[in-house]
Formats: structure tokens, sequence, C-alpha cells
């Protein structure tokens, strides 16, 4: 169709982003818009996505897992690295191998409907395009739940979406919320330097030993694919019901690695249930046993950044965006990527190349009925 700036608009650059990229270059469209091409529009200042911001001292060899990019392996020289520094040069050296040719930073505003096509208002200017694949994932949206006093209390708050490293809790008491990996992985570095520390979750954590993957790739074993494939399954069957996705994390459970039955061992895993309120010195819970922090660490997981969508009219009246595989079923010209069961590295690859399939099948229906 003459006159729009791209057949197809990616907006975000993190895995399923590129991933999603590299389909389209697959299914022969060319970077840079126009007809017959696609547009990737990332709102950082750089390669790496969220991976940008995770607090320097996670090492590649701490991550729950990275995944390669189709079409260019993974391949640190060296695990012990910041993962904020090594990942986002792999993404780097991906849009270079690719010629993918990313617009950044570009903030997208509002996507409207402007039949047939679409409009992507951004602080850099308007595309419009015949088909959109969202993949902003969920890092700009940190989610901490309400609790009453939490206005009182005289410490510290801070979503993990800030937490720089344990040096700035040295000699402090912590109290970390939050009942998935993210969690964890704050507590073993947190203790060593903290006063004390505390962890609480709404459930009782599930353990599993052994690696966890979603593909049969030869990665982990058979078992740990299987568990991956059923997690992955369940927040499939709720974005396919409409509803506001759970993260695959949070149904997967956590691994037991060396480091995990050390902190469980040491009782820094030592798990209690959630508090009943916040106070100026700390928390409470329900049977009044009280615990002074000077910190309350939220690892409360993330929410879908996808208000920039709201005037299409996606959400159900369950609350959230109802998609068979990757499309949008109130607008088969959208597709997302990083939602529900791809907004982890687990399934990002799958789904960003699913959605480039189906919009290059979209994409050339459309060109035969024109024709």
């Amino acid at each position: 169709m003459a006159g729009v700036d791209a057949d197809v608009v990616v907006i975000g650059a993190g895995q399923a982003g590129l991933s999603a990229a590299y389909g389209l270059r697959r299914g022969g469209l060319e970077p840079g818009g126009g007809s017959g091409g696609f547009v990737v529009l990332d709102g950082e200042h750089g390669p790496g996505g969220a991976w940008r911001h995770r607090w320097p001292t996670l090492r590649v060899d701490d991550t729950h897992r990275i995944s390669d990019l189709p079409g260019l392996p993974f391949a640190p020289d060296d695990l012990t690295r910041p993962a904020n520094e090594v990942v986002p040069e792999y993404f780097a050296d991906y849009e270079r191998t690719f010629d993918l040719r990313v617009v950044r930073p570009v903030h997208i505003s509002a996507v409207r409907d402007d039949a047939p096509d679409m409009r992507v208002e951004t602080d850099a200017g308007t595309w419009t395009t015949r088909a959109l694949i969202n993949a902003t994932g969920t890092w700009t949206r940190p989610f901490v739940p309400s609790y009453p006093g939490a206005a009182t209390f005289r410490g510290r708050m801070l979503h993990a979406v800030g937490y720089r490293g344990p040096q700035e809790m040295a000699g402090r008491r912590i109290v970390v919320v939050g009942g998935g990996s993210t969690a964890v992985q704050l507590l073993l570095e947190i203790a060593p330097f903290a006063a004390s520390t505390r962890w609480v979750t709404r459930r009782e954590p599930e353990w599993f030993d052994g690696p966890f993957d979603s593909e049969s790739s030869g990665r982990g074993t058979s078992l740990s694919a299987a568990r991956g494939r059923a997690a992955v399954a369940r927040v499939e069957e709720r974005v396919r019901r409409g509803l506001p996705p759970r993260s695959v994390v949070s149904v997967t459970g956590l691994a037991r690695t060396p480091a995990v039955v050390g902190g469980i061992r040491s009782g820094v895993l030592d798990r209690r249930p959630m508090f009943e309120r916040i106070t100026p010195d700390g928390v409470v819970w329900a049977d009044g046993t009280a615990e002074d922090a000077d910190v309350i660490l939220w690892a409360t997981g993330w929410r879908p950044a996808v208000g920039h969508l709201s005037p299409l009219h996606l959400t159900s009246p369950s609350g959230g965006i109802r998609l068979d595989g990757t499309r949008a079923v109130a607008d088969p010209r959208v597709h997302l990527v990083g939602y529900g069961p791809s907004a982890s590295t687990i399934g990002a690859n799958r789904a960003g190349r699913a959605a480039a399939k189906a919009v290059v099948d979209l994409l050339a229906a459309e060109d035969r009925v024109a024709a």
C-alpha cells in the first residue's frame, strides 16, 4: 500500500523485538521502512533493552538464563563480567550483523487506528504502518503493591529496578519482598553486607532441582524442558482468555542451585509470609510479630508496558489483551511479543519469529487481494 512509512513497525529492541526484526528480514522485508520494509523503534539510548539497567553486580553466570538470539550464538569470553555490559555488547553486535538499523531513542506516546493503516505517534515524529509488532516488555513498569502504613515508613523503600549493588545495603536491616528469582538473587548478594535480612513472600516458595528450559534444545534435560513448556502453556492459557498475564517465572518455581542450597542452610532463604502492615520502623505481621527495617526492597515484578496501545482498544473486559498466539484478537494487524508467555528470554525468540511470520503472511494476503 502506497504512502506508509513502513509496512511493519517493531516497538522495542530487546530480546523479543530483535528476534522479530530478524524474522522480518528472513521473510523478505528490508530494514529502514517504506513499502516492503520495516523499522525498529527503541526507547533506549543504546542496544541492550532491559539488560542495560540490571544492577552492576549481577554477573552473567548469576543470571537465570541468557538465551541466544536467532542466528548468532551468545558466547561471552568472560562469564564473570557484569550482565549489564556483556548483553548490550551482544545486542549491539547482533544489530550490526543483521543491519537492523534500530532508530533510538524514540519514545512512543500512542498507536492509533487510521484504517486501513495505523499511526505510531512518538517524540521523534509519526510513523504510519500496515502492521505492528509490540515488544515493549515490562521493565519500564515496576510494580509495588500497596500496604497499610507505607507512607509512614522512615527508612528507604525501593523496587529492584532501582537497586545498584550490595554496598548500599551495608550495615542495614533489609526486608526483601517477593517470591521470584530476583528476590533470591538479591538476598544472596546482600546478606554478607547487611546487618540482617528478612525474606517475605505471599506464597510458599516452590523449589525444583536441575536446569530450567522451555525448549527441547539439548541445553537442559527432557524433564526441565517439559517443565518449561508446561509453565509457558499455563501463561499462554491466561492470555488466550484475555486475563492479565502472569510472568513465566511465577509458575516455574525456583531453581535449587548450589548457591540457593547454601542460602537455605544458612537461613538467608528462610521465608516468612507477608506482613500485615508497614510501620515507621519496619513491618508487623498479623500475630503482632514485628521486624525492624532500614530498607524495604520490593522484588515484586513488573507489569506490561502497553499503555501506548490503549487507543486501539485491545484490552478485554477481564483486564488483559487477548491473544491468539502473538496476534491481538481485537486487531489482527497487531502482534505482542514480550507479553505474557514471552515476557522473558525463555519464550521471546520463539514469539518474535512467530509474530514476524504471521505479519509477513498477513501483508502478502493483503497484497494479493489488492492485486
